[in-house]
C-alpha cells in the first residue's frame, strides 16, 4: 500500500534501512551536501549487501542546479557507470539559470538511463513556477518526482505537495520528502494522499577513533562534526514504517 525510500550514504545505513523495512534505497554521497554521486565501489559494495531495489543519484557536486559542459559530461559519464555496477533505478535533475526544468539536458540523461525508472529530485524544489515544472518533469518520462513542496521542509511545503498531487492526476508519482519524521509523518501522508514518501531516519553515531586532534576540521564551511556521523538507524526505519501502515491501512 505504500514504500518508503530511504536516502543512504553508506553500506551500513543501506544494510539498516533494509533490516529496518525500507522499500527502496537512494544511494548518494555526502548527504550532508544534499546528496551527490556515490562512488562506484560504494554501489558495488551496496549491491552485494542488500536485496531491495538501489537507486543511484547523479550529482556532480554540492551547490544549485546549473551545471557547466564539463559538469555533464561528468553527469552522463557517471550515469552509464552506474548502469553498468547494477543500479536499479536513477536520481537526477538539472535548472536552466532562469529556474526552468532543464529539459534538453534532462531528456539526454533520461534517454542514457532508459530502462531504468528515474526520479527527478529536489532540484524542483528550486524551480520559479512549480505548477509548469511538473508538467515539464511529467513529459519528460520521469516515473517519480521527490520533492518538499518548494520549501524548506514538508510541513511547510504541505499546501504546494497538495496542489502538485492534485495536478499531477495520477500522471506521475509524487514522493514527499525533506525532514519527515516521526512526528510529521502522519500528518504528511494523510495530507497529501501519498503512497511513497522519502527520509533518511538517521540517527549521529560516535567515532571509534580514540585518538582525536580537535584542532583540525576536515570539512569545509559545514564543519561537520569529525568525531561522529550519522547513519540510517534499524529503529527509525521500522517505527516509521509503523507509523505509515496505520496511517494508510
Amino acid at each position: 500500500m505504500y514504500a518508503m525510500e530511504v536516502c543512504v550514504d553508506s553500506v551500513e545505513s543501506a544494510v539498516n534501512a533494509e533490516e529496518g523495512g525500507a522499500s527502496r534505497l537512494e544511494l548518494c554521497g555526502n548527504l550532508i551536501e544534499g546528496g551527490t554521486t556515490p562512488s562506484l565501489g560504494l554501489l558495488k559494495v551496496v549491491k552485494q549487501n542488500v536485496g531491495i531495489p538501489v537507486y543511484v543519484m547523479i550529482r556532480p557536486r554540492g551547490g544549485d542546479f546549473l551545471y557547466s559542459t564539463t559538469e555533464r559530461e561528468v553527469m552522463m559519464a557517471d550515469l552509464r557507470l552506474a548502469k553498468e555496477q547494477g543500479a536499479d533505478g536513477i536520481v537526477l535533475g538539472a535548472l536552466t539559470e532562469d529556474g526552468n526544468i532543464d529539459k534538453d539536458f534532462c531528456s539526454q540523461l533520461i534517454g542514457l538511463a532508459r530502462p531504468l525508472p528515474v526520479t527527478f529530485h529536489r532540484a524542483f524544489d528550486m524551480v520559479e513556477d512549480p505548477s509548469q515544472a511538473l508538467e515539464d518533469v511529467i513529459s519528460l518520462g520521469c516515473e517519480r518526482l521527490l520533492t518538499s513542496g518548494c520549501d524548506s521542509t514538508v510541513l511547510e511545503g504541505l499546501p504546494t505537495l497538495k496542489k502538485l498531487t492534485k495536478q499531477a492526476r495520477e500522471r506521475i508519482i509524487i514522493v514527499p520528502g525533506g525532514g519527515i519524521n516521526e512526528r510529521n509523518l502522519p500528518r504528511v501522508l494523510e495530507g497529501t494522499g501519498a503512497r511513497e514518501f522519502h527520509c533518511s531516519a538517521s540517527s549521529f553515531k560516535q567515532s571509534g577513533m580514540v585518538y582525536r586532534n580537535t584542532a583540525v576540521c576536515m570539512g569545509g564551511a559545514l564543519r561537520p562534526p569529525e568525531f561522529g556521523f550519522k547513519v540510517a538507524s534499524t529503529d527509525r526505519v521500522r517505527t516509521l514504517n509503523q507509523i505509515a501502515k496505520s496511517v494508510t491501512q
